[in-house]
């Protein structure tokens, strides 16, 4: 049975910028992804972030300025009473070739560890093919790929049945009732 929801962030919760996410103020909720929050966090599931966010290496966004556009997005989401239980980020460009950038499996290892998780027992919603490599690449029981986002590209590139996502939806809210009713509580 599912326990935990890992969630990539931009695309899939707010709207993403090809300028990438620099301010609290340029964070948009995608209409829907709160009350899909709060209906996971309803059903009993554990609500875990995973994301890539290279703004802090690329020098962009100071530390501090990611922690209040993640401030804002937890409020927003307690607003609608849902609740983040951690937020996991890789820091690191592409070119650091670190373990925890996406589609490598380090983010979700480092929530399994620091929870005792069984990887089985999750779901990674994402709106990318590195998503759900991640995904596959962590053992993760359920993949399920957002078409908000950068979805629709992700689509092309996931033919593999190797790689391709156990589930395909328009938004976050359709996945979290998707998640509720195939897993219920």
């Amino acid at each position: 049975m599912l326990n935990t929801i890992f969630l990539d962030r931009d695309g899939v919760i707010n709207v993403d910028s090809p300028d990438y996410i620099k301010t609290p103020d340029e964070f948009h909720f995608i209409p829907g992804s709160t009350k899909a929050m709060a209906l996971l966090t309803a059903h009993g599931f554990d609500i875990i972030l995973i994301t890539n966010q290279s703004v802090i290496n690329r020098k962009m966004v100071t530390p501090a300025t990611l922690d209040a556009i993640f401030d804002k997005l937890k409020s927003g989401v307690a607003a609608e009473g849902g609740t983040i239980k951690d937020i996991f980020f890789c820091p690191h460009t592409p070119r650091e070739n670190c373990s925890c950038r996406k589609p490598l499996p380090g983010l979700i290892l480092q929530a399994q560890k620091k929870y005792s998780l069984d990887l089985k027992e999750t779901c990674m919603v994402g709106d990318s093919a590195k998503d759900m490599l991640c995904a596959r690449n962590a053992g993760c029981g359920k993949s399920v790929l957002v078409k908000t986002g950068n979805g629709e590209n992700a689509l092309k590139t996931l033919q593999s049945p190797k790689y391709a996502p156990d589930h395909v939806v328009e938004d976050l809210l359709a996945a979290a009732r998707l998640i509720i009713q195939t897993s219920p509580r």
